[in-house]
């Protein structure tokens, strides 16, 4: 089977499965979604979103966030891990935000990039899931499937996602990579059981 016919079943599938996918971390305007995103490195959307109603109560927006001190950011965040790196972050990233962009969230790569905490995942995160910016964030789980479908050869993020913006019609993009991270949440999991994984039976079965 040619990658473009695996790539074909992959976009098949997952649509049955997903035809709406929500945005995983809850947040109420661009800035919260940013904040949700950076505070999401190394833990889980479920444990951002139980911690960020009470950060977001205290400091929805980054004028609130930049008055803030770093041990009180510090402590609302305690339950994720990196919390001295993430606290740091977020309250540089509130006062540029501040003092360069008049508070707004700023909708290109390079201006989100700039922002400290702020990589070329989360910057792509904000662009689709905040902006409707066409992108495709690849984490860990969207990696590990592109590679076990054989989709790409890419040795780490930024290779595999070159390969799926290749791959797949950049219409989708959005929403296809939400549609990944799904399945691998719910059907083949990094550890542990992987029967249900069907989409991965089908390719090579």
């Amino acid at each position: 089977m040619l990658k473009k016919q695996r790539a074909a079943i992959v976009m098949t599938e997952l649509e049955k499965i997903y035809p709406i996918v929500p945005i995983p971390l809850d947040h109420s305007c661009h800035f919260t979604l940013l904040v949700a995103v950076a505070l999401s490195a190394q833990t889980t959307d479920k444990k951002v979103n139980e911690i960020t109603p009470k950060l977001f109560e205290v400091a929805g927006d980054p004028f609130k966030m930049k008055d803030l001190e770093f041990e009180e950011i510090k402590y609302l965040i305690k339950e994720i891990g990196l919390t001295n790196t993430k606290a740091k972050n977020l309250k540089r990233m509130s006062e540029l935000l501040a003092e360069r962009h008049n508070g707004i969230v700023p909708q290109t790569f390079e201006e989100l990039e700039a922002l400290p905490g702020v990589g070329h995942k989360t910057a792509s995160v904000v662009m689709s899931q905040g902006f409707g910016f066409p992108a495709f964030p690849v984490d860990t789980h969207i990696h590990r499937l592109m590679t076990q479908w054989k989709l790409t050869s890419g040795k780490n993020v930024v290779e595999t996602e070159k390969d799926a913006k290749k791959l797949f019609p950049k219409e989708i993009w959005n929403k296809l990579h939400l549609q990944i991270i799904f399945y691998g949440r719910e059907y083949s999991p990094a550890r542990g059981n992987k029967e249900n994984d069907f989409i991965t039976k089908m390719l090579f079965d």
